[in-house]
């Protein structure tokens, strides 16, 4: 995530007031205020998620629209920025992939969906990181083409329900809630609120992520909470979540120098785009494809209690530098201390045995595969 300009005023989510009436601690976020924990605090918010249904306000994130005349236009135009195969999206259907520099670098990674109303051929629904969207829709409005426009979003809010309640949740206000996939998006009456929902979210858990007016967004957040297998979640768990879930967070694990497959999300890459190429950074990219990169994103399991934070050393057991941190804390449902980060791709081979240097010393870790916690998404 790019850091938010220190001399701009934060600015406030549509459910702010109801963050501050249930408790929570308000922080400086992407450039808003947002809540980092409700009175449970972080461990218990992730573990209820973990166990029932946590909801999220993501409303700092930037929702925008390309529009063209039909999906081929729209989808050869972002196939120019992004890597995935946008052209054989279905009706319905959401992919994963990023935004490119010309160096292969990625300046964000976001969400593209096709609508299934076919009254809405030739508009693609983008999910961009809050820290980013400003930047990001720049980057867009200069390349746009003939008959393409970018469309901000900005009157909507965004709540993500995620765990293993979310679908029951969902379904009693929505029944056809219960209908939907992984990774797909369709319109949905939720009690009398109109909203744009993907099954998808930034946990490892099953859930979704439900896009709404701002004018309706109170009423849709407290009709969730009040099941009783639903609590607000703040951005601390969120955080921790995605780490055992083995998810990168952007303008840590990436940036605008890593790659693609350097971040191990070469699977975001769709067979006929590396047969084809015609994005940023293909060069690169595809060399690293077919001959691996030097560098790999990976897990790393320390012993012991002590935790790994971000920017803190990788070494051989004989005290080659060979790498470092990006993200690491506790993992409340792992039990103990987890990192991800980046090694020369020659020590990124499973159980390969390293240090982490934690306050000028040496802690023993192991590569372990990703993600420390199993994805329960609905396939």
């Amino acid at each position: 995530m790019a850091d938010a300009d220190p001399t701009e005023p934060l600015g406030r989510v549509p459910l702010h007031d109801a963050h501050v009436a249930l408790g929570a601690r308000i922080v400086p976020f992407a450039g808003y205020e947002m809540p980092v924990q409700y009175r449970d605090g972080i461990i218990a918010e992730h573990g209820w998620t973990r166990d029932k249904a946590g909801l999220f306000d993501v409303s700092h994130m930037g929702q925008a629209r390309i529009v063209a005349a039909d999906h081929e236009a729209a989808a050869r135009f972002l196939e120019t920025l992004v890597p995935a195969d946008i052209l054989h999206l279905k009706p319905g259907q959401q992919r994963y992939t990023q935004l490119l520099n010309e160096q292969g670098g990625i300046l964000d990674d976001l969400m593209v969906a096709r609508p299934a109303d076919p009254a809405l051929d030739g508009t693609l629904i983008l999910v961009v990181n809050a820290g980013c969207k400003e930047h990001d829709y720049r980057h867009i409005e200069a390349l746009l083409t003939q008959g393409v426009a970018l469309i901000r979003d900005d009157d909507r809010a965004l709540l993500a329900l995620q765990g293993p309640a979310a679908e029951s949740v969902l379904s009693r206000l929505a029944p056809q809630a219960a209908e939907m996939a992984f990774m797909t998006v369709r319109p949905l009456d939720i009690g009398g609120i109109a909203a744009n929902v993907s099954r998808s979210g930034y946990t490892g858990e099953d859930g979704y992520e439900i896009s709404v007016a701002a004018a309706d967004a109170a009423r849709l957040w407290e009709r969730l909470l009040a099941d009783a297998d639903v609590k607000p979640i703040g951005l601390g768990a969120r955080d921790s979540l995605r780490l055992e879930a083995g998810l990168p967070l952007y303008g840590h694990d990436i940036n605008q120098e890593t790659s693609p497959v350097e971040a191990n999300l070469t699977w975001s890459i769709q067979r006929r785009r590396r047969e084809e190429g015609g994005f940023p950074g293909q060069v690169r990219i595809l060399d690293e494809i077919a001959r691996g990169p030097l560098r790999r994103r990976v897990g790393l399991l320390p012993e012991g209690r002590q935790p790994a934070r971000e920017g803190a050393e990788i070494r051989t057991r004989d005290g080659q530098l060979v790498g470092e941190v990006t993200s690491g804390g506790f993992g409340p449902t792992v039990g103990g201390p987890i990192a991800m980060g980046y090694v020369v791709s020659e020590f990124a081979g499973i159980d390969t045995a390293l240090d982490l240097i934690v306050r000028g010393r040496a802690v023993p870790a192991r590569v372990v595969a990703l993600p420390f916690t199993p994805h329960r998404y609905r396939r």
